[in-house]
């Protein structure tokens, strides 16, 4: 595979820590990230575990998925199911270059007291009504999503631009399936399309249930919202970063999270 050359960017420090065992962590993990060959499939488990990438707490729902292919183009999954433990789907790779795979939610989350009874509320803009008019001590909070993964067949393309301007989002400097054990990688992140600065980045290689130490790498953007990461070593990475701020466009709501997570695939030199 035609190895990407990134360009140089701030340097940021990194450092092993240990993390909660037992935060839960919600996943998508492909079947390959790198394939030759015409007309291949991936398949895809989705979950939300204690350990990564382990089925062991329940299942990720599957709305809000979709797969664009190096052509822009959206693709149909094939055989999506939701079991116990985990969600699973197909995706038919036809053509050569690097598909995204994505599940972006977007919710609003309430809490209210009725008749001197705390409610609890979920749903969307669109279904604010279900809270009702006499609701006292109304409290609602958004929350913005995504998750992300890549799969390249042949030579890597350019993933494009991610850029909705809603939440927050990575833009893959060093390609995100070009990754190597030993080197750099070079992401920015982007809030509401704009660079996100000084944001916590937590990053896990796959296997942590037979560890005792997870060894969470550490890291943070810099004012432009650049990050570096040094690999390692090879394997199945967990990427996480998330912030809470005021930035919500829905009037009602009192702040907002915004989260991103990606699965990335590290290959030995």
């Amino acid at each position: 595979m035609k190895r990407l050359v990134a360009a140089p960017l701030f340097a940021l420090g990194i450092a092993l820590v240990a993390a909660p065992a037992d935060a839960h962590r919600a996943w998508m993990l492909p079947s390959a990230t790198v394939l030759s060959g015409e007309d291949v499939w991936i398949t895809v488990d989705a979950a939300v575990s204690n350990d990564l990438f382990y089925f062991n707490h329940h299942p990720l729902r599957l709305d809000g998925l979709t797969v664009t292919a190096p052509d822009g183009s959206s693709l149909d999954v094939e055989n999506a199911n939701v079991g116990k433990y985990r969600s699973t789907f197909d995706v038919r790779l036809k053509a050569p270059g690097t598909y995204r795979l994505a599940i972006v939610g977007d919710s609003l989350f309430g809490r209210y007291k009725l008749n001197g009874e705390e409610k609890r509320w979920r749903g969307t803009v669109d279904t604010l009504a279900e809270i009702p008019a006499d609701a006292k001590d109304v409290h609602i909070r958004h929350s913005q999503r995504r998750m992300e993964t890549f799969a390249t067949v042949g030579a890597p393309t350019d993933v494009g631009d991610p850029t909705t301007r809603q939440g927050l989002e990575l833009v893959p400097v060093t390609h995100p399936n070009d990754l190597f054990a030993g080197e750099t990688a070079h992401f920015q992140l982007l809030l509401d399309g704009q660079p996100a600065p000084n944001i916590d980045v937590e990053i896990v290689r796959g296997g942590s249930r037979y560890r005792d130490d997870p060894g969470a790498i550490q890291a943070r953007t810099d004012a432009q919202g650049k990050l570096e990461i040094t690999w390692p070593e090879a394997g199945m990475y967990w990427l996480h970063a998330s912030v809470e701020d005021a930035g919500s466009t829905i009037e009602q709501a009192e702040g907002r999270t915004a989260s991103y997570t990606a699965t990335l695939e590290v290959l030995p030199q």
